[in-house]
């Protein structure tokens, strides 16, 4: 593959007619130009895949030996398991990891596109934010052929694999269980369904529901941002709804356990009013009483298989096109917290008569 040519501020200056003075000060936000004209510029400059120079040393055939690395926020068990295990296999390789997180806002994850683009990283691994929906920064890494990976929460592109696990079924088997338990009246905590795992998630909620032959309540579905506030919001939405339900599944044991306290602060009963399963296996699934059922999302194996299949495709060993999807086995954790059936069957026998 013949190496693409750099472009640089000479042809944006010849497309926009102008001296490449000026387009270096433009591209500086010097004060001597315009907002106009800077417009004019920087909307070119990003239009044709211009990259600052930020290492004028290294010249494009050369590798950088960093990779970037874009996740929705930093104080995320699961997201800091991932990054342990992309750091692991990327240090094997003597690569080194650029990591940025989007806050969950599009407009700072696009921020980010470009500052590892003008970084040069050598590729980029992204797991997209909550609210981004305009996928066309992605072309500044495509157009010039510099490998990006999706996980976790990922976008459907040919050129561009995804690692995830199968969230449809992950929902599913979490939702048969409370189904197993005894429940009838599930709600579903989730998150935007613009996501692809978030959308996946709703699919197995309503198969298990409709398979049980359970209506789907369009109110027991909560959408949220799944942080601890959403956690008491649902809980005070959940005391509402009349009549109770008999279970809830949550995206997030974070915002699962939160939902849990402020449930049982107002004298709620868990499980045996109200069942509960988690995702993901944070370890405050193992420290709240009762102790959380969950699905184990095998994080630190997502972010090694990442960061294996984008350095060999960096070192000519595979292509990153060879397969669109890569899937990850996850597992249901029973515990306490959906112990439904065994705690009325304990109240059953403690209640009889002696």
């Amino acid at each position: 593959m013949q190496p693409i040519k750099e472009v640089t501020i000479y042809d944006i200056a010849e497309k926009l007619n102008l001296s490449p003075t000026t387009i270096s000060r433009g591209l500086k936000d010097h004060p001597a130009i315009n907002k106009k004209t800077k417009k004019r510029i920087n909307d070119t400059a990003l239009e044709m895949g211009y990259r600052s120079n930020t290492f004028a040393s290294n010249l494009r055939s050369q590798r950088t030996h960093t990779i970037g690395v874009i996740i929705p926020k930093m104080n995320s068990n699961f997201m800091s398991t991932v990054l342990s295990g992309m750091e692991k296999i990327a240090n094997e390789a003597n690569y080194n990891l650029i990591i940025s997180q989007s806050l969950e806002s599009a407009e700072k994850e696009m921020l980010n596109i470009k500052t590892m683009f003008n970084n040069r990283v050598d590729g980029l691994m992204i797991s997209i934010a909550y609210d981004t929906i305009d996928y066309s920064i992605f072309d500044l890494f495509i157009n010039k052929n510099i490998p990006l990976l999706f996980f976790d929460r990922t976008i459907d592109h040919p050129l561009c694999p995804n690692i995830e696990i199968d969230n449809q079924k992950s929902a599913y088997i979490a939702t048969k269980h409370l189904i197993s338990q005894g429940c009838e009246n599930i709600v579903h905590i989730t998150g935007n369904q613009q996501r692809n795992v978030y959308a996946e998630r709703q699919k197995g909620y309503e198969t298990a529901l409709l398979e049980a032959q359970l209506p789907i309540k369009e109110g027991n579905t909560l959408v949220s941002t799944l942080d601890e506030q959403s956690g008491i919001d649902a809980a005070e939405a959940i005391l509402e709804m009349h009549p109770l339900p008999d279970a809830v599944f949550v995206d997030n044991d974070n915002c699962a356990a939160n939902c849990m306290i402020h449930l049982i602060e107002k004298g709620i009963q868990i499980p045996e009013q109200i069942a509960f399963v988690g995702f993901n296996n944070d370890p405050i699934a193992k420290i709240i009483r009762p102790t959380l059922t969950t699905i184990n999302y095998p994080g630190f194996e997502m972010g090694q298989i990442a960061a294996k299949k984008l350095i060999a495709h960096l070192n000519g060993e595979e292509s990153l096109t060879t397969t669109n999807y890569i899937g990850l086995r996850s597992e249901l954790i029973p515990r306490e917290s959906s112990a439904r059936i065994k705690s009325k069957q304990q109240i059953d026998d403690e209640g009889a008569p002696q």
